[in-house]
């Protein structure tokens, strides 16, 4: 992963003061204190203590702030040492270490996009992504951020908390993607004509399945050849199959989000095949075969809630 900086010595959250996050629970946490919006701050937990790790895939030194910002986690561990059961813990271990291989890779591809003419990158339901202040981005590269007003309201006020400047142009974009997202995409600046890449990092499960094919069928229209997209998909037929499974159940126990109830657990349809069908070159992962690459990251498992995630890398050719 091309970084250039360093995580930077900082108090300890669990005994230290924050007054970033002390201002903002003041302002409150419109659109990361309930539902999906509360899964914003369980991945950037996640990406906080994979931060601290010291064999780190992934560096986000903004992410901890985000979670002591929300009243709703301000007691969520941003460093593995502070849960008891360590690694063993499967929320904040197995699961936490997914999301942070899941970063690493998605920062890997954006950059690998980058380096290969794309000079725009949009994140679909953006969230607490902070990829336009940690990756190396040329200056002229743009990166547009779609979520809901109140989740990039959320985010801009701890960032502004914490005097962070972006490495490029950052353009939030806040429109909910089951509105006319598009338009406000490009009323924005976005330019179809010119070669993008785009992130749906743990988004389309969340949509009904109609919703999802008219995005992918909007990203296609949207998009110049020598693009990329880059999103997360699974392939279980019965997500419920696996309710009791360690993950799902930490989730549930440990925080209070039922991720099942959360996800839309109508058939998904396949839009890999889709972007196929229409001339896009795509491939297809587990997260397992990243962590194997990586040495690090979880590894198949009895009743394991991660068996049908699937990450899909696709590229539209050039003129």
């Amino acid at each position: 992963m091309s970084e250039t900086f360093t995580t930077e010595a900082s108090p300890d959250p669990a005994t230290e003061g924050d007054t970033a996050a002390t201002a903002t629970r003041q302002t409150g946490a419109e659109g990361v204190d309930g539902g999906v919006g509360l899964t914003a701050l369980l991945v950037a937990a996640a990406r906080a203590i994979e931060t601290h790790r010291h064999d780190s895939l992934a560096q986000d030194v903004h992410a901890e702030h985000f979670v002591r910002a929300a009243p709703a986690c301000v007691d969520w561990p941003v460093r593995i040492g502070q849960v008891p059961e360590g690694d063993a813990n499967p929320l904040w271990g197995r699961f936490a270490r997914y999301f942070g291989l899941r970063t690493r890779v998605l920062d890997d591809f954006v950059l690998g996009a980058v380096h290969d003419g794309a000079r725009q990158v949009v994140l679909l339901g953006a969230g607490l992504d902070t990829r336009a202040f940690r990756l190396d981005l040329p200056p002229h590269c743009v990166v547009f951020e779609i979520d809901r007003a109140g989740v990039l309201a959320f985010k801009q006020q701890v960032l502004n908390d914490l005097s962070a400047a972006p490495r490029t142009k950052r353009v939030p974009v806040p429109v909910d993607l089951r509105a006319d997202w598009a338009t406000a995409l490009t009323s924005t600046g976005f330019d179809p004509a010119a070669p993008s890449v785009w992130l749906a990092e743990g988004l389309l499960f969340y949509l009904p399945s109609p919703t999802e094919t008219h995005l992918v069928e909007t990203v296609d229209r949207l998009t110049a050849g020598g693009s990329a997209l880059a999103f997360e998909a699974k392939l279980e037929k019965d997500l419920l199959a696996y309710r009791d499974s360690a993950i799902y159940t930490a989730t549930r126990e440990q925080i209070g989000i039922d991720l099942l109830d959360l996800f839309d657990l109508g058939p998904r349809p396949d839009s890999a095949g889709h972007l196929t069908a229409r001339g896009w070159s795509t491939s297809m992962h587990t997260p397992f075969d990243f962590a194997r690459r990586h040495g690090r990251g979880p590894l198949p498992e009895p009743n394991d809630a991660l068996e049908g995630n699937r990450w899909v890398f696709a590229r539209k050719p050039g003129p």
